[in-house]
């Protein structure tokens, strides 16, 4: 496949020269087996920018995600004989297409593209919505969609995606140059600022991938395409889209000039209000693919709460516990990072292992936390939850040192989920325990049922038995527990942690 990389020679801000430098950056990670250097951090503080977030999910996986979410199929047409895949060869892909997807390593489809190939490769054309997770394969599925539909003999753009930034344009570029390596007929084109062209030419390319400015520019200002030879129209990161000032206005005003048989498809991690709006505007009459309600399936975790009084309490309860029952690793959650620090003093004066990961450590120092605690030479993680605007959130945090201790350290399970801002991240298979010294709470201080799974999410992990203890300190907290108890249906036991007795029973 040939590339068209004059926007890469040609426009050297700021930004994308730290772009660039972030990914050799995590070129020669990936070779050196290090940890992040400081250009992260700065792309890691700036939490409230959702585009940057998706940009650093891609570039530092480069595996799929062990996901078990389940996805619900809505087709538009009850009748129509769509169906999942399990093999690649199942979908008759060109040999040179299916070479490329095998050359990238995907030995079987993920789940969004079991459900959703046969979907975007179907005759006549099938539009669709999809909601699916960074690091499932959704790039790569529409990807091969757009290449399957090309017919290299025509030399104008057939193929168009549309993505929210020049970074994440770049990113899937590489995914269509890697998955064309064996397609070279097929070329491909940047739709991106820096990329100038001269009204009156023609664009070549049978792909082009740009932001929607440039698209806009580049279809209804310079004439640079024809519209209505459009075969395909992506719109990734939807989320991310609407976000961003002016680009729902300019997707939709180009939607509207492609031809009504051009196949829609459109992508998004959540499916919030406005994305579900913004998607009826761009995509009709589509088949559906969805995230089932949140993982909520704890039947492996057992979960227990202990009454206390404050702080003080609550270390003599976990003191308890450690005294009576056997733990191999532990993590505890506290609410700030005063208590975090206060806990991992007198945890560590008991002589425990203790290591702290708090908002004000640097990444590198984080990272390293991060990677003893992996490798056992701390017993106890002891961790906050900053979801504060304006401040660093560590689950952000934690979200992506956890990719990064997996990319460059491994871990053939898959270590990553994309919780959306939720306490995620670390999964070490010998985390037996996970204990809230604090209950989760939102911005508002209301029960937070998402954090709450992904919290006791880091045991029972792998298809061990697991154990959730929280720690309940007055009445407001007592509300909260009941709560979440109510929101997953699930029982959570009082637990006596001045009767030895029946603490060893709940390790049994």
């Amino acid at each position: 496949m040939t590339i068209s990389m004059e926007p890469l020679e040609h426009h050297k801000d700021n930004r994308e020269q730290e772009q660039q430098n972030l990914e050799k950056m995590v070129t020669n990670l990936m070779k050196k087996k290090k940890v992040c250097p400081p250009i992260l951090r700065r792309l890691l503080s700036q939490g409230e920018d959702r585009a940057t977030q998706s940009l650093l999910n891609k570039l530092i996986r480069c595996s799929l995600v062990n996901n078990t979410n389940q996805v619900e199929v809505l087709q538009r047409d009850p009748n129509s004989p769509l169906y999942s895949v399990k093999t690649f060869e199942e979908l008759r892909l060109k040999p040179q297409l299916l070479q490329g997807v095998y050359g990238m390593g995907f030995n079987r489809p993920s789940k969004i593209q079991e459900n959703a190939l046969p979907m975007m490769l179907a005759e006549p054309p099938q539009n669709l919505i999809a909601q699916s997770q960074s690091g499932t394969g959704k790039t790569a599925a529409f990807v091969l969609a757009m290449l399957s539909h090309v017919d290299p003999a025509n030399k104008w753009t057939q193929c168009l995606c549309i993505s929210p930034t020049y970074e994440l344009a770049v990113q899937t570029g590489k995914v269509v140059e890697q998955m064309g390596k064996f397609y070279p007929e097929v070329k491909l084109a940047y739709a991106i600022r820096g990329n100038r062209m001269e009204r009156g030419n023609k664009i070549q390319q049978q792909v082009v991938i740009g932001t929607p400015g440039t698209v806009f520019d580049w279809l209804l200002k310079l004439k640079l395409m024809d519209p209505k030879k459009i075969r395909v129209f992506v719109l990734d990161e939807a989320d991310v889209m609407i976000a961003t000032q002016g680009h729902q206005d300019q997707s939709i005003r180009i939607q509207r000039i492609l031809p009504r048989d051009c196949q829609m498809l459109l992508f998004s991690a959540t499916f919030e209000d406005a994305v579900w709006k913004f998607a009826g505007r761009i995509v009709p009459d589509p088949n559906v693919i969805k995230l089932k309600r949140e993982e909520e399936t704890l039947d492996t975790i057992k979960q227990y709460y202990v009454l206390c009084h404050n702080k003080e309490d609550k270390f003599c309860a976990l003191c308890n516990i450690y005294g009576v029952i056997t733990i191999a690793q532990a993590m505890i959650f506290c609410h700030t990072r005063k208590i975090a620090a206060w806990l991992a003093g007198q945890m560590s004066k008991e002589g425990h292992q203790v290591a702290l990961l708090s908002g004000e450590m640097t990444v590198e120092q984080r990272a390293a936390v991060i990677q003893r605690f992996r490798e056992g030479k701390e017993k106890v993680l002891i961790t906050t939850n900053v979801c504060a605007r304006g401040e660093y959130s560590l689950c952000y945090d934690l979200l992506f040192l956890t990719a990064f201790l997996t990319t460059f350290f491994g871990d053939s399970h898959g270590a990553y989920q994309d919780c959306n801002f939720a306490s995620a991240g670390i999964d070490v298979e010998q985390v037996s325990v996970v204990i809230n010294f604090d209950l989760p709470l939102d911005k508002e201080g209301n029960p937070d049922n998402k954090t709450y799974l992904h919290r006791i999410g880091r045991t029972g992990r792998f298809g061990k038995r697991g154990l959730a203890i929280n720690m309940v300190d007055g009445e407001y907290s007592m509300g909260v527990l009941k709560a979440i108890e109510k929101h997953f249906n699930k029982k959570i036991v009082k637990l006596d942690t001045d009767d030895l007795d029946e603490i060893e029973k709940i390790a049994n």
